[in-house]
């Protein structure tokens, strides 16, 4: 039924830290500004679907990931949002251990980062078999 719907994903963000997270998002990921919406969104075309971030008082933040973007070079994304000012999270854990950032998980390799709003965002890029 909604097989080929768009999808968005909405992010909140603090009222007033709107700027600081467009500057993240744009200056850090490159992601291209969409604009403003008349609700206060402020959206973003990724990858044909949309990001959203919106104003919320008091934020929130997911303890999850948030939002993963598939990525063809993984240690070529990497090595280019580090130059960007991003900072990637390191894990030690049982059945999860990253090495220069990334884990392999299955079929896939990840590697996350947080945003201005301590969300949890992720990098994968598919092993060939």
């Amino acid at each position: 039924m909604l097989s080929d719907a768009s999808v968005t994903t909405m992010l909140p963000v603090m009222d007033m830290d709107m700027d600081r997270a467009r500057a993240f998002y744009e200056g850090c990921l490159g992601l291209k500004p969409g604009g403003f919406r008349p609700d206060g969104k402020f959206v973003y075309a990724v990858g044909g679907s949309t990001l959203a971030l919106f104003p919320k008082p008091e934020g929130t933040k997911a303890d999850h990931t948030a939002i993963s973007f598939q990525v063809a070079d993984m240690a070529a994304t990497i090595e280019a949002l580090k130059r960007a000012k991003v900072v990637f999270e390191d894990y030690d854990f049982p059945g999860l251990k990253t090495v220069n950032h990334v884990c392999v998980l299955g079929a896939e390799k990840a590697a996350w980062f947080k945003d201005t709003e301590g969300n949890y965002l992720c990098l994968h890029e598919d092993i060939a078999t």
